[in-house]
């Protein structure tokens, strides 16, 4: 199933980069994601009713008003969050959208479950990680937008499809892609290249590369991410570790998942790397990659500007290398945007204005090239920028070549407990002294748990 995804997405992904709270609509071709989740004889009632909105101008936006949109785009992109949203405000006469920087991800996630539980206070539109669609899908905080792209004509098939499988869940498009990214090594290529130091194509080389690293640096030659499970996850998949088999239960204390973590283990325990996690792991990281204290961070494509800004030395970006079994996937990661169910009418349907807006060829441009995120509009082939893209960046080399290697993540409604259990219990086994054996069985009888309860 993962091969079959990823030529799904590498198929469409490569069209892509060649090609208070609570907007007026925008038309496309006709496409019905609603057709997606006819699966039953409801379908034509369901259809039904939305055609009879349509008509009725149910998702119109009438009267003027002010939303809010939440987002977790650091204050590096500050200017650019400006000049979109001003963008919007002034393309029309009836929405006015202030936009708020909530935090990371994870910040986001807790702000957003804890305004849904009190019925107060949620956005109109809200930033949402990769893995978080699976659980906002499963508990309905997330509003089906089929109904909206049916009413509206809004063209989805202009998405990278791999990209729009993302942001569905149980086949129902309960969020649009925005900012998409994938995993990446970012190295100091100047001493690469005054130390004769190559970056490995297979995992079996990697010791040498970071003990070379290290040396290079006289401190660290890796920095893994701890505060997101999403850095190091493709380790386990691409040895061929399940995390969550089809008989819903984890795999993480198999031997074979166990030897990854002991890897990882082991690169800290020599103190050539260390497992960056705690309060500002992300920005306490990448300072002391700018600094010259660590010769390589696992981190996202999508920061690929601010590291090139902050460096004063050539930046060199690697694809992770293939695992022992030959395998080098990488999994889509950012963001989609979604809208918060528990919202009234008028208020969601300003906000679907906002997010065709948002995830707008135009704009999408806008973002590509003012981050490091990838293109998501199949359209974008199209346009000079598209085209100069690669030209401008030409680190991305590395993504293009592996196009057919990026997977969509794995959704399941427990998944966010699931990786925040994980990263916890990394943290004890690798920064605390814990024992691999003893603590991934731990870990995995309360994800089964989980899973159990999320069944």
């Amino acid at each position: 199933m993962r091969k079959l995804l990823s030529v799904v997405l590498a198929f469409s992904m490569f069209a892509s980069l060649t090609a208070c709270s609570g907007s007026t609509g925008s038309t496309g071709s006709a496409t019905s994601a609603a057709a997606t989740t006819a699966a039953s004889g409801g379908a034509e009632t369901e259809a039904a009713a939305e055609s009879e909105a349509a008509e009725e101008g149910l998702y119109d936006v009438t009267e003027p008003i002010s939303i809010v949109w939440w987002h977790a785009l650091e204050d590096q992109y500050t200017d650019l969050v400006n000049e979109v949203v001003d963008g919007f405000n002034s393309s029309q006469d009836l929405i006015t959208v202030e936009a708020q920087y909530i935090g990371a991800y994870a910040d986001v996630n807790e702000a957003l479950v804890a305004a849904n539980a009190a019925g107060a206070g949620l956005p109109a539109v809200v930033v949402a990680n990769t893995d978080y669609v699976a659980s906002y899908g499963e508990s309905g905080l997330f509003e089906n937008l089929d109904p909206y792209i049916e009413a509206t004509g809004y063209d989805v098939e202009d998405f990278s499809s791999g990209l729009l499988l993302s942001a569905q869940y149980s086949g129902k498009q309960v969020s649009l892609p925005f900012l998409h990214s994938t995993q990446v090594i970012y190295y100091n290529k100047g001493l690469a290249d005054e130390n004769g130091i190559t970056i490995p194509t297979s995992i079996e080389d990697f010791d040498a590369f970071i003990e070379a690293g290290a040396k290079a640096t006289g401190n660290y030659g890796l920095a893994v991410p701890g505060w997101d499970q999403w850095y190091f996850e493709t380790l386990y998949l691409n040895e061929g570790v399940d995390i969550i088999t089809d008989d819903n239960t984890c795999d993480l204390d198999s031997d074979t998942a166990l030897g990854v973590t002991n890897m990882i283990k082991g690169w800290c325990d020599s103190g050539l790397a260390y497992l960056a996690y705690g309060t500002d792991a992300s920005a306490t990281m990448r300072q002391r990659f700018y600094d010259g204290e660590v010769f390589a961070v696992m981190h996202t494509s999508s920061l690929y500007n601010t590291y090139v800004d902050k460096c004063d030395f050539e930046v060199g970006m690697a694809w992770y290398p293939a695992a022992s079994t030959g395998d080098m996937y990488s999994e889509v990661g950012g963001c989609v945007l979604g809208i918060p169910s528990k919202n009234d009418q008028a208020t969601k349907n300003a906000a679907w204005v906002f997010l065709q807006y948002l995830c707008g060829k135009e704009v999408n441009m806008k973002w590509a090239e003012g981050t490091g995120y990838l293109p998501t509009r199949n359209s974008v082939l199209t346009t000079e920028e598209g085209e100069a893209f690669l030209e401008a960046k030409p680190a991305f080399q590395c993504i293009f070549d592996n196009l057919n290697l990026i997977n969509p993540r794995i959704q399941n409604g427990a998944w966010s407990e699931l990786a925040t259990t994980w990263k916890n219990y990394m943290d004890t086994m690798i920064n605390q002294g814990g024992d691999v054996a003893s603590g991934s069985a731990d870990m995995v009888e309360e994800i089964n748990e989980i899973l159990e309860d999320h069944a």
